[in-house]
């Protein structure tokens, strides 16, 4: 795989309203894959949210460099090829719902790029599979649930047809039930191709990413697989981290003597060689 986005020496500054700056990102570099998962972990106040608006350029940054898909973010004229490449997901759903109608909220996003009215209605369409919401394609977005919400501002990301989707912490505001559903569309629009980026203080979804990122104070402090980072669990408690229940599991009954394959990271993969040993 060729890498899609290439950050080089990032730094970004906050100018405060004194005039003074805040640094929320600290000179880090890293390369993200194309078509491939990268969880971002870390504290609240690490930088992540602030990383993410810079690779789709809602932000510039104040030293260093992003390229994406070889455009810099830095470049006037790139800005909204960048933007059409790399689509956001944010925290609240309700804060990105502009629509009355659910289709009409999927076609907002189309409709300003000058997509013509028949694609946008197939668009609309596969997005709306995509997500498993066909049958709320007439329904007022209010009525919804947290997961459902959540899932049209997924489609509506969708129907731009971008190569790239960040999804900035899009779980945090929901029960189990949505967050499980809207990480199963997450990991099923990766098969489907798109480079994903999921920014997330929910362990359990960082272990099913194949490459995590973890952020401290602006740094980037470490940089690896999920089998690479999660086996440094005195450091991950250094930075106030857990590691996920599955893991953290299969260490201790591997610890008792349970005859565990390694590299176990999900529930699924736990349980499946649990039962493996009966």
């Amino acid at each position: 795989m060729s890498a899609f986005i290439e950050v080089d020496d990032l730094k970004f500054d906050y100018i405060k309203q004194d005039g003074t700056s805040l640094r929320a990102v600290d000179g880090i570099s890293f390369r993200i894959e194309r078509g491939s998962f990268t969880a971002i972990i870390g504290q609240n106040g690490s930088g992540k949210s602030t990383l993410a608006k810079n690779i789709n350029a809602l932000l510039l940054p104040t030293e260093g460099r992003i390229l994406v898909d070889g455009l810099d973010t830095a470049d006037p004229a790139s800005l909204w090829e960048i933007r059409r490449r790399v689509a956001m997901v944010f925290q609240n759903p309700d804060n990105q719902i502009v629509s009355s109608i659910v289709e009409d909220d999927i076609a907002f996003g189309p409709e300003n790029l000058g997509v013509d009215p028949s694609e946008i209605r197939q668009r609309v369409r596969f997005a709306l599979k995509d997500v498993e919401m066909e049958e709320y394609r007439r329904k007022a977005p209010h009525l919804l649930s947290g997961g459902q919400k959540q899932r049209i501002a997924i489609a509506g990301a969708v129907a731009m047809e971008p190569q790239c989707i960040v999804f900035d912490e899009p779980t945090a505001m929901l029960d189990p039930r949505g967050r499980s559903e809207v990480l199963k569309v997450i990991e099923r629009l990766h098969d489907k191709g798109i480079t994903t980026i999921l920014i997330t203080h929910f362990m359990e979804e960082a272990a099913r990413a194949d490459h995590v990122i973890v952020m401290n104070k602006g740094r980037l402090e470490m940089d690896g697989t999920p089998t690479e980072i999660f086996s440094m669990q005195d450091r991950l408690k250094e930075l106030s981290l857990d590691v996920p229940a599955p893991i953290y599991l299969a260490r201790i009954l591997g610890e008792r003597g349970v005859d565990l394959p390694p590299g176990i990271e999900t529930t699924e993969e736990l349980v499946r060689c649990l039962c493996q040993l009966q």
